[in-house]
């Protein structure tokens, strides 16, 4: 890859899109080879170790490039990262911030054969010292290339040492793993040309590292038989950071099957208890002390079997239990002190012959002060006011039958009164308590 891209910037275009290998086809044509390798910062092939003469090229194969046309990345960590630098009079001129928005972004991720944008900062990849474009983009998101773009003048004819812009694509959503039961393991598929075609190679382990990576699945741990079928090839070095970064190769490979090691999904976990001790807190849930609480782990049906490990930051202990049905519940009978703090689910799982885990987010739990001595105390005064009230009101009217009435409304009055204050206190006093932590942290 790094000959295509010496080749891309000795023909003054921007990123290499795509790099293949195919048979030369044309009979009689002569070719050259390269011996070493480019180190990529060449400006021409020709910096590169060169050997001339017919039949030099390995077994009769040629190199293709594709290069993006007036848009490039540059001094990022692979071919979707780096500073935005268009083409403007045969040289390249690098961008401000501020003439650069969300749907320009989408254009130029698009243009280099990347994903959608994932960062947007100006000076993340260096300030750019030369030349800085002075036209302010203008892009209504239908455009095929960002200099397709309607511009305009920059109002601010400045751009600050440090504003250039810098971009990160994500990568291209072009790989999958077929076959499995998760998306970390299965046989290699590629988008090519329209479809899905098996990805096939002679050189399983570095191509299986790449595309563990690609996936955000982590590294290799088997690379077991492919499949019967062949595919389109491709060979890595295994530092790429995605396939497209690969070489392609126009004949067919035998089918790679490839296991990462973020085989497992991440498990759930949650808090419940069945005394209504637990509500939510700011920083997560917290426990009444002396109430009972649960703690449950989960995870989708992926593989039969495995067990659950309940971590705690607190101390050093932790509670193994065998997955039943794909869950596992913790009981704690009675919460104190010792309980605050994270709680974590660790899942392993024996498949494939290796072992695997998945580790859950972190729950904090925070122990807090039962209000139940302040609850009753609150509805005895409220009571001792009621029935002062009352007999107050009794001796104070005097028994004819139109003050007997008045009194009755009166002490009715009272009753309900103090009924609402009651009601009032316990609300007030019970707060969030209503509201159960059923899920843990939202």
């Amino acid at each position: 890859m790094r000959e295509a891209n010496v080749v891309c910037r000795q023909q003054g275009c921007g990123n290499v899109v795509a790099a293949s290998r195919g048979r030369l086809v044309e009979k009689g044509r002569i070719g050259v080879r390269l011996y070493g390798r480019c180190r990529g910062t060449e400006s021409s092939i020709r910096q590169c170790g060169i050997r001339r003469g017919p039949g030099f090229c390995n077994g009769g194969y040629y190199h293709h490039v594709t290069c993006s046309e007036s848009v490039r990345l540059v001094n990022g960590s692979g071919l979707c990262s780096g500073r935005v630098e268009v083409k403007s009079n045969q040289s390249w001129a690098s961008v401000c911030e501020a003439d650069f928005d969300q749907q320009d972004a989408e254009l130029v991720c698009r243009d280099v054969g990347c994903g959608a944008p994932a960062a947007l900062q100006g000076g993340l990849y260096g300030g750019g010292g030369g030349q800085t474009w002075d036209k302010e983009f203008q892009c209504k998101g239908n455009e095929s290339l960002l200099l397709d773009c309607d511009t305009s003048d920059r109002k601010n004819n400045t751009c600050l040492p440090g504003n250039a812009v810098g971009l990160t694509c994500s990568e291209p959503d072009d790989v999958r793993l077929v076959g499995g039961v998760s998306r970390c393991a299965g046989g290699v598929e590629r988008y090519d040309q329209g479809e899905w075609r098996t990805v096939g190679t002679d050189d399983w382990d570095d191509v299986a590292s790449v595309v563990c990576r690609q996936l955000g699945c982590g590294s290799t741990v088997s690379v077991p038989p492919g499949k019967t079928t062949r595919g389109v090839g491709f060979i890595c070095s295994g530092s790429e950071s995605s396939l497209r970064e690969c070489w392609r190769m126009d004949d067919l490979r035998p089918g790679l099957t490839v296991i990462c090691s973020d085989l497992l999904v991440q498990p759930d976990i949650f808090l419940t208890d069945s005394m209504g001790g637990v509500f939510r807190g700011h920083q997560g849930p917290e426990m009444f002390r002396g109430y009972n609480f649960t703690i449950t782990c989960s995870t989708q049906p992926q593989y039969p079997g495995g067990s659950f490990l309940l971590t705690f930051t607190g101390s050093n202990r932790t509670q193994t239990q065998p997955a039943v049905n794909h869950s596992a519940a913790f009981l704690f009978p009675a919460a104190d002190d010792s309980h605050q703090g994270n709680y974590s689910c660790v899942y392993d799982n024996y498949v494939f012959s290796h072992n695997f885990s998945s580790e859950s987010e972190l729950l904090p739990l925070t122990i807090t002060a039962s209000p139940l001595p302040a609850f009753i105390i609150r509805h005895v005064v409220v009571l001792l006011i009621l029935l002062t009230s009352i007999t107050t009101s009794y001796l104070y009217y005097k028994p004819t039958r139109r003050q007997k009435r008045v009194n009755r409304v009166s002490s009715m009055d009272l009753y309900v009164n103090a009924m609402e204050m009651v009601s009032l206190s316990s609300r007030a006093e019970a707060g969030p308590g209503e509201e159960r932590a059923a899920q843990g942290t939202e």
